[in-house]
Parts: structure tokens; sequence; C-alpha cells
């Protein structure tokens, strides 16, 4: 088996994610433009990797860019090249030819990675029929993928490879959406993620990739207002990502496949390089334990390198930890936030509000502080203070403070405030 070589460090990284992936199976949904851009060589020497670790694969592929190509060259016309749309007789043998290529190519390149792999009649489909007044012809939707075949595959150490192309009842063949197939595969063999793997680096919300961003959270902004999705080629993948998340799927990647050894670096590593579409139990805000002040000052060191926040160390951390949330993504830390109580006073401050660069703008600091303001309501305070230098903006802007006075502060906070010298805003909000 040819596997590129792995830097020791990139192999730490890989080696803490494969006891839990370990005999668990992804969907890698290859899109055919990352195929006909010459990129499936290092994707399948990916794939290989994945497979050394002994991570079961189902290979999912589209063919619209083979079909637009194969069209160009005959000077004709397609209904449809995604498999979204109408597909009438000539569509549908291109679409056949196309599909015919791209699998042939991935047994291929499978074949030189000292790979086994079939291409299985496992997708029972049926006619999408007339929708709206319009008859979809030959186009159709996953009926049922046939889990005893692939997982038969799997068993036997055999990657199932599933061109975009079922079988209804009476074996007509019937185009069908590559995006609609992987959920449809995902949710019959239990797969614990689905990779898009695309010519485009993920979900954007106006010019902000989006690192992650949970199901629900995705539902919304897609049923809002589909302009915010960038690219606009995006949107039916993230409604499957949506559709594939409600079924049971707990994580959704949509990556740009033209990256260099771009599955690799989505997959084993916390930030990732796309898009993660989670469930609900990807991410959540925690209490901190002891064990977590190292990963805390890890995560605010360059914050107060910058003066951002007020210096702290390791011990004084430790000491105070009971006052420390952490939010962990995928199990790691990526932000952090203190919640110092005033008892006596009904009054709480927010302090030390920290989130790791690689997921800022994605609404992880107000999730953070609503959870500090749900927190003082519920022990009966009335007011929250925060002292800033830099994110005061944020802090009245986004969150609802506004600036306040000296006065504000309890006098053993006051006393320190006027030690450190910082001069940083006093804000207060009220609850």
């Amino acid at each position: 088996m040819e596997i590129a070589a792995i830097k020791p460090s990139e192999l730490r990284g890989i080696l803490q994610y494969v006891p839990r992936f370990r005999d668990r199976t992804f969907v890698i949904a290859l899109d055919g433009a990352v195929v006909e851009a010459g990129r499936l060589r290092a994707l399948l020497t990916d794939v290989a990797v994945l497979r050394s670790l002994n991570i079961k694969v189902v290979i999912v592929h589209g063919a619209a860019a083979q079909i637009r190509r194969l069209a160009a060259a005959e000077g004709r016309t397609v209904s449809n090249a995604d498999g979204s749309g109408p597909a009438d007789e000539p569509t549908l043998e291109l679409a056949v030819r196309a599909a015919n290529q791209v699998a042939h190519e991935i047994l291929s390149g499978l074949s030189a990675q000292g790979l086994r792999a079939a291409v299985p009649n496992a997708l029972h489909a049926r006619p999408i029929g007339i929708v709206k007044g319009v008859d979809y012809r030959r186009a159709g939707r996953v009926e049922r993928a046939d889990g005893a075949l692939l997982h038969s595959l799997l068993d036997h150490q055999i990657i199932p490879v599933l061109p975009p192309l079922g079988f209804d009842g009476e074996g007509r063949v019937l185009r069908l959406n590559s995006d609609a197939v992987a959920v449809a595969v995902s949710r019959v063999l239990s797969a614990v993620k689905i990779v898009y793997v695309t010519p485009y680096d993920g979900l954007r919300a106006g010019q902000t990739l989006l690192r992650h961003i949970p199901a629900e959270e995705l539902e919304k902004l897609l049923e809002a207002d589909a302009r915010l999705l960038l690219p606009e080629e995006a949107r039916p993948k993230a409604c499957c990502a949506v559709e594939a998340c409600k079924a049971g799927v707990p994580r959704v990647h949509i990556i740009n496949g033209l990256l260099e050894e771009a599955l690799l670096a989505e997959v084993f590593s916390p930030e990732g390089i796309g898009t993660l579409i989670c469930t609900a139990d990807y991410e959540k805000i925690r209490p901190a334990a002891r064990a977590d002040a190292p990963a805390i000052y890890r995560l605010i060191r360059p914050a107060m390198g910058k003066e951002e926040l007020m210096r702290r160390t390791r011990a004084e951390i430790e000491r105070q930890i009971e006052d420390f949330f952490v939010m962990e993504a995928d199990r790691r830390p990526i932000a952090c936030v203190a919640f110092h109580p005033y008892p006596e006073l009904r009054l709480g401050e927010v302090a030390c509000l920290c989130v790791h660069p690689a997921h800022e703008n994605q609404g992880v600091a107000g999730r953070l502080l609503r959870h500090v303001e749900r927190l003082a309501r519920e022990c009966g305070f009335t007011r929250l203070i925060a002292l800033s230098t830099q994110a005061y903006a944020y802090f009245e802007e986004k969150a609802g403070f506004r600036e306040g006075r000296l006065t504000d502060l309890p006098e053993e906070r006051k006393e320190r405030y006027l030690r450190a010298a910082r001069r940083s805003k006093i804000l207060v909000k009220d609850l």
C-alpha cells in the first residue's frame, strides 16, 4: 500500500483520533469537479491512510462536471447536470457514460493504493415524478440503500464506490443526486461522518468561512436568507448536511478537495480546513476542571501578550478554576470565560473571555456570555460587570453592556482595578 510520508508531529495528531474512529464508517462524497481537476490520486492517498487506521470508507461520487464536458464536446444540451432536476433520455445517457468514467478512475486509483473496491447495485430508487407541473422523467431519489450488501463489502475490506445512479423495481436506471445519495448511505450504515469534497472552501456567512456550525443554526440560516451562503452551489450540500444530522449522522464536513491533504487535514485536526456541520453534542459549555488549567492558559496566553486580557499565571487559574467555564468542540476546549460572583451584592463579574482564533466570528463568545448571564439570573443576581481594554465595543454593541463608573465595582474589585493601572473600561449590564 502506497501511503505518503507523515511527519511525527502529524502522526501524533492523527493517533489521538484513532480510538474514536477505528472500525467506524466514513462516507466520502467526491464532487465530480474535484475529480475533473486532477485531484483524485491525492485524495485516494488520504483514503488509503484512513483504511490503514481501520476506518471503513464508502465513496459516493458525482458526475456533473463530466456530464457538462461530454455535452460540450458533442454539442449536446442537458436538461440538468447535477441530478437535482429533470433528466431527459439524452441527459441520462450522458450521465451513465460520465458516471462509469468516474467510477473507473476511482477503482483504478484505489487499486494503485493496494485497496480493493467494487461498484455494487446497492441503490434502489424510484422516479421523482411530476413536481409543480414539471416531469422529472428519468431523475430519481433513493428509496432504499442496501445496507446488508454494503456492510458485507466493508466487512471484507472492500470499499464500495457508488455512482449517482440507481435502479427501480423493473431494473431501469435513474439519475440521482450524489449529495442525497451520501445521506441515504450514511443513514443505513450509521456512519459517523460524511465528508463532502468540493472545489470550494466550505460555507460562508458573508465573507466569513464558517468553521463549524450546529445543524439547527444552519437550518435557520438557510431558511432566513439563502444569499448568506456563498458560493451558491454550496446550498444543496448544506441542506443535505442538515438532513444528515437530523438522521443521526454526528458530523458532516464540507471541504476544498483542491487543497493538499485536504481530507486528512479536516478529519484529524481540531480546527480543520473547511466547514463542520454538527449535531448538538459536538459543542458544549461545561465547568472547568483542574486538569483544564493548562489548556486555558495556552488559550489565553496570546491575548495576554497583546494586553487584551489581564495577566494570569497557571497557578492563579488553578486557584480560581471553580469560576471558569470552557466551551468544548469535539472534546477540545476552544473558548473560556470566568464568572466571579459577589453574592452579597447580587452581582457577578464576567472575566477572561477568550476564543481560539480558528473559532472566532462564529458566535462562540455570545454563547458563553449568554451562559454566564443565565447562571447569574439563576443565582438571583441583578447585575453583571466586565472590565475590558480592547473588546469593550463588542460588549456594548453585541452583548448589551453599557459603560459604567468606578463606583459600580465592589470595593475589593475596585482596589485591584486601581492597582493594575490598566485603565480598563468598566462595563455594566442590568439583568
